[in-house]
């Protein structure tokens, strides 16, 4: 039988607005997302979130905290459960770590100039209604 997977997705915090790319590859390519990734074994959501935000913009991040959680049913069959994580920026100038997961750059937007198509979980969290930069 098979399960969900656990994704964990990271909302980045600086001046005001959250980090944002446009993925490519074969699960969501073409959509707008967050930093982030699958849960390893053993590994807490802050470990995860540090882990991923780093291996894909080269950024630090600090007061990572649970946001909410979203169930997302992909059209391609694939089923996640995602931990919505919120987090400041701490240091570094983002850079694209992974070309073949993100087309062109990381950018900074404001939550309500995040463009579309977003990603299933990304869409799921913003319907929500949970903003992550009026904490």
């Amino acid at each position: 039988m098979e399960y969900p997977r656990v994704g964990v997705g990271v909302y980045v915090r600086r001046d005001g607005n959250i980090l944002v790319g446009k993925r490519k590859g074969k699960h969501a390519g073409g959509t707008w997302c967050a930093p982030g990734g699958h849960l390893e074994t053993g590994e807490s959501w802050e470990q995860c979130a540090r882990r991923e935000v780093t291996e894909e913009t080269g950024i630090e991040i600090e007061n990572i905290h649970f946001g909410n959680a979203t169930n997302d049913v992909y059209e391609d069959g694939k089923h996640y459960i995602t931990i919505q994580m919120i987090a400041d920026w701490k240091s570094g100038e983002p850079r694209t770590m992974e070309p073949d997961k993100l087309e062109g750059e990381w950018e900074w937007r404001s939550w309500s100039n995040i463009p579309e198509p977003r990603m299933l979980s990304f869409e799921n969290f913003f319907k929500s209604g949970y903003n992550p930069v009026d904490l």
